[in-house]
């Protein structure tokens, strides 16, 4: 019998979240899991990334004051075995969209794995548009079933398939669990973009208008991303890559090599390529 996973386990919603219990307990039925996560809620931090951090040891796990990316870093080079793969979540609401990659603590978290080599997963459940903000809504360990459901399959699979030869992450979206499993689609972050900003007197509001438009009858998202496949009732896996590729583009090249053949390259002038 092989040698069980060595996985490494943190979130953005802190340490003391219904998310990540229930991830721990289902994983630790058939793997070691090491817990580092944030002492508080840092979500939306991104890759935010601090010079020092404080560590306490819990009952869960070790509790790092600081974001999901220190939580990795101290995870990795630190504080845990040598993980076979890192896993963060679950989330309360979904990460969906190019727009939240660079913005979801617990996306970054598998981001900053990724940047090590070591393949990630980060699973979030969406939780349905209501007049109650997500931050007042409370999720029973039952209602992260189709997320643990889920994460587990492919932390148990991913690897031997080949899946990281291909994608430095998974990034997972999982609709809440009503009984039955949901079927998987494999999807890629919808493009869209609707924050806009008003301003009240000395404070401005920013707003997030894309979740405004989350009704399956006319969710304006094509078909294959990862927001249509999640309000339908199926399971969004996006594999993604880190570092994000870059494109080669013949007009960037030509502005370059025109550089120093302007004449005094602190004007501004004009370049005819």
């Amino acid at each position: 019998m092989s040698d069980p996973l060595e996985i490494l386990l943190t979130n953005d919603d802190g340490i003391h979240s219904t998310g990540i219990r229930a991830l721990h307990d289902a994983l630790a039925e058939h793997a070691n899991v090491t817990v580092v996560a944030p002492a508080t809620d840092q979500s939306a931090c991104g890759r935010s990334m601090s010079h020092e951090v404080d560590v306490e040891e819990r009952e869960l796990g070790y509790a790092v004051y600081g974001t999901p990316a220190d939580c990795v870093v101290a995870g990795l080079a630190e504080l845990g075995p040598d993980p076979d793969i890192v896993v963060a979540g679950c989330n309360k609401g979904a990460n969906l969209g190019e727009y939240v990659l660079g913005r979801s603590g617990t996306i970054s978290a598998a981001v900053e794995a990724a940047f090590f080599d070591v393949p990630a997963i980060a699973t979030s459940m969406y939780v349905p548009v209501s007049d109650t903000p997500l931050s007042e809504i409370d999720l029973s360990h039952e209602e992260y079933a189709e997320a643990t459901r889920v994460t587990s399959y492919l932390v148990d699979n991913a690897l031997e398939a080949g899946v990281f030869d291909h994608a430095g992450y998974l990034n997972i979206n999982v609709p809440v669990a009503d009984g039955d499993p949901a079927p998987i689609e494999i999807t890629r972050p919808s493009k869209r973009y609707e924050m806009d900003a008003e301003r009240n007197g000395t404070r401005i509001h920013m707003r997030d208008r894309i979740w405004e438009q989350m009704d399956p009858e006319t969710l304006p998202d094509a078909d294959g991303t990862d927001r249509r496949a999640v309000v339908e009732g199926r399971i969004s896996v996006s594999p993604l890559t880190a570092p994000h590729s870059t494109n080669h583009h013949d007009a960037l090249s030509a502005l370059a090599e025109a550089y120093l053949e302007t004449g005094n390259v602190t004007d501004r002038q004009s370049v005819d390529i």
